[in-house]
C-alpha cells in the first residue's frame, strides 16, 4: 500500500514537472522574441548574472546578443535595452507601448502597488497628474520651492563650519538636508538635524505612514477614486525616498569628486565670485550665467550614474520593436547606465569630463543622452526639484568652503564602491576650509 501511494506520488510529480517543462518551454521559445542567452528551467539566466554587478553584467552581455536582447530572471521574461538609441526609440518613441510599470515585487512589499511610482493605467495617470500639479502649485506652503533649498543649503552650510576643525563623513548630514526639503514640501515644515522625531523618520519607513495622518481632500463617497488613503501613503513613500536618496547620494559624489579635482572646483569658485559674490545666497537664475558649473553638475550626474539599472518598464500590449516581437507584459530595463556612458554620445565615457557638456567656446550644450532622470511618460516625477537642490546645494557650499580630502587625491578612488551594483560611492572622509 505504501509503495502504492509513494509511486503515484512519484507520477504525479513526474507529470507535474513535465507539464511545467513544457510550458516553460514553449514560453521561451515564442517565435520572433529579441536574442539571448539559454536560460534554465526555474533558474532562467540567473547564474549567468553577477548577483553583486548586475548593471554591468548586462552591458557585457550586450556585447554578444545586441542592443535589444531577452534574459529570464527565474520564470519573469525580461527585455534589456542597451544604449541611448534603443532606450530612446522604445521610451520615447514607442511611449505608448513601454510606459506601463514593470513588477519585480518589490513595489508590492512595500506600498502594495499604492502610489504614483508602481502603478499603472488610470491610477497612474491619476497621481502623476495630481503629484505634478501639487508641485508646481506649492499648495503646501505659501514659500516657492526654491526659497525652501536656500533655506536648507543654509543650514547644511551652518552644519558644515561646526564641523570644519574636523574631518567628517558628509553622508549623514546631506541625508538629512535633502530630505528636509521633502519635508518641508510634503509635511509643510523642516526639522532640526538633532530633532529625534526627524531622525526616526529617516530610520523607519513605518514612521512615513504615521505622519502623513492627514485626510482632507480624500473623496469617500466615490468608491472609483484614486484619492484614498493607501494611494496617498504611497505617494508620500515614492516622494520621500525617491527624493531624498537620490540627490543625497549624488551630492555625495559630488563633493567626492571636487576633491579629487581641486583645478575644476577652482573653476566653480571663480565662476560664482563673478556672478554670485560673497553677499548674497545662490538663486537658481544664476545657473544660465554659469555654463561651467552646470557642464560640472551635469558631467557629476553622468559620471555617478546612481540608477544604473533604470526603474523596470513593461510593454502594455503585444509590441513590434526593431522587427522582434514582445508580448504583452514583459518587463524591460532601460539601462541608464549604458546610455550616460554610451561612447557614441560621450567621448571619454568612462571619465570624468565637464568637457562633455561644453561647447569649443565654453558655453554650456545640451546632449541627448543625458537622461539621467531617465525619458518618456515615465521620466522621473522629481527631475525639476533635483535639479534645482544639486544646483543650489553645491554652489551655497562651494560659495562659502573650498573642499579638501583627508588623503592624498592621488588616491581618491571617484568609482563606486564594489559588490553594491554599482550604486553609491565608496565610503569616505572631508574637511572644509572656509572662503570667508
Amino acid at each position: 500500500m505504501a509503495l502504492s501511494i509513494a509511486a503515484t506520488l512519484l507520477l504525479v510529480t513526474g507529470v507535474t514537472l513535465l507539464i511545467y517543462l513544457i510550458k516553460w518551454w514553449s514560453k521561451v521559445k515564442q517565435k520572433n522574441l529579441p536574442p539571448g542567452p539559454t536560460p534554465l528551467p526555474i533558474l532562467g539566466n540567473v547564474l549567468q548574472i553577477s548577483t553583486t554587478e548586475i548593471p554591468q553584467s548586462l552591458v557585457k552581455m550586450s556585447k554578444t546578443y545586441g542592443p535589444v536582447y531577452t534574459i529570464y530572471l527565474a520564470n519573469l521574461r525580461t527585455v534589456v535595452l542597451v544604449g541611448y538609441d534603443a532606450v530612446k526609440e522604445a521610451l520615447v518613441d514607442h511611449s505608448d507601448a513601454f510606459s506601463d510599470r514593470g513588477d519585480t515585487g518589490a513595489s508590492e512589499f512595500l506600498t502594495k502597488d499604492f502610489g504614483v511610482f508602481p502603478s499603472n493605467s488610470k491610477r497612474w495617470k491619476t497621481l502623476r497628474r495630481f503629484s505634478l500639479t501639487t508641485l508646481r502649485n506649492f499648495g503646501m506652503g505659501k514659500r516657492s520651492i526654491e526659497e525652501r533649498v536656500q533655506e536648507e543649503a543654509g543650514f547644511l552650510t551652518k552644519k558644515f563650519m561646526m564641523d570644519k576643525d574636523a574631518p567628517f563623513n558628509p553622508t549623514y548630514m546631506t541625508r538629512l538636508a535633502v530630505a528636509n526639503v521633502i519635508c518641508s514640501i510634503v509635511y509643510g515644515k523642516r526639522f532640526d538635524y538633532e530633532d529625534q522625531k526627524f531622525l526616526t523618520l529617516l530610520s523607519y519607513i513605518q514612521d512615513i505612514l504615521e505622519l502623513s495622518n492627514t485626510r482632507s481632500g480624500q473623496e469617500k463617497k466615490n468608491p472609483d477614486t484614486e484619492f484614498h488613503e493607501a494611494n496617498l501613503e504611497g505617494t508620500i513613500f515614492d516622494l520621500f525616498f525617491a527624493g531624498t536618496e537620490t540627490t543625497s547620494l549624488t551630492l555625495r559624489y559630488a563633493f567626492l569628486i571636487l576633491m579629487k579635482y581641486p583645478e575644476i572646483q577652482e573653476k566653480i569658485h571663480k565662476e560664482i565670485e563673478i556672478v554670485i559674490g560673497k553677499d548674497r545666497c545662490p538663486s537658481i537664475e544664476d545657473k544660465s550665467k554659469m555654463p561651467y558649473t552646470d557642464a560640472v553638475i551635469h558631467e557629476i550626474q553622468r559620471f555617478a550614474d546612481i540608477a544604473p539599472m533604470g526603474l523596470p518598464h513593461a510593454v502594455c500590449k503585444d509590441t513590434t520593436f526593431r522587427g522582434y516581437h514582445i508580448p504583452k507584459g514583459t518587463m524591460v530595463f532601460p539601462l541608464l547606465t549604458s546610455v550616460l556612458k554610451d561612447p557614441k554620445y560621450f567621448k571619454n565615457p568612462n571619465e570624468f569630463d565637464p568637457g562633455h557638456f561644453l561647447n569649443e567656446k565654453g558655453f554650456f550644450k545640451k546632449c541627448d543622452a543625458f537622461l539621467a532622470f531617465s525619458a518618456g511618460k515615465r521620466v522621473c516625477l522629481g527631475e525639476g526639484l533635483a535639479r534645482m537642490e544639486l544646483f543650489l546645494f553645491i554652489t551655497t557650499i562651494l560659495q562659502k568652503f573650498t573642499l579638501e580630502p583627508t588623503v592624498d587625491r592621488k588616491i581618491l578612488n571617484i568609482t563606486p564602491e564594489p559588490n553594491t551594483n554599482a550604486s553609491r560611492p565608496c565610503t569616505y572622509q572631508m574637511k572644509v576650509l572656509s572662503r570667508l
